[in-house]
């Protein structure tokens, strides 16, 4: 299984979800993780988000 952005679970650009389908999880779960991330400031969730929302392809 490829790691690719998400069509059908999409809020912004479709990146958690397609993170949560490579691992299996939920991607509320997902979401979640990155939002207490955020707030918390651990990383630059927002700038590894954006990247990754760049980089990762667009699944079919």
């Amino acid at each position: 299984m490829r790691l690719v952005r998400t069509k059908s679970d999409k809020v912004v650009l479709g990146v958690c979800g397609g993170v949560a389908k490579y691992f299996g999880w939920d991607a509320a779960i997902v979401r979640v993780i990155f939002a207490v991330c955020t707030i918390a400031g651990i990383g630059s969730p927002i700038l590894i988000y954006l990247l990754m929302g760049i980089i990762m392809p667009s699944e079919y």
